[in-house]
């Protein structure tokens, strides 16, 4: 059985701070939000 996560709130996202190394947070159903070094954010829909 699938995991359940909890979607990403709008403050999450906005307090999301770049790492030295790209990480990313899960928003569920195979969607990701990817924040890189340099502080930009992309979305990914696997």
């Amino acid at each position: 059985m699938a995991k359940k996560v909890k979607p990403l709130t709008n403050t999450e996202v906005k307090q999301a701070k770049p790492k030295v190394k790209i990480y990313k947070l899960s928003d569920g159903d195979g969607l990701q939000l990817r924040i890189m070094p340099n502080g930009s954010k992309q979305w990914l829909l696997d």
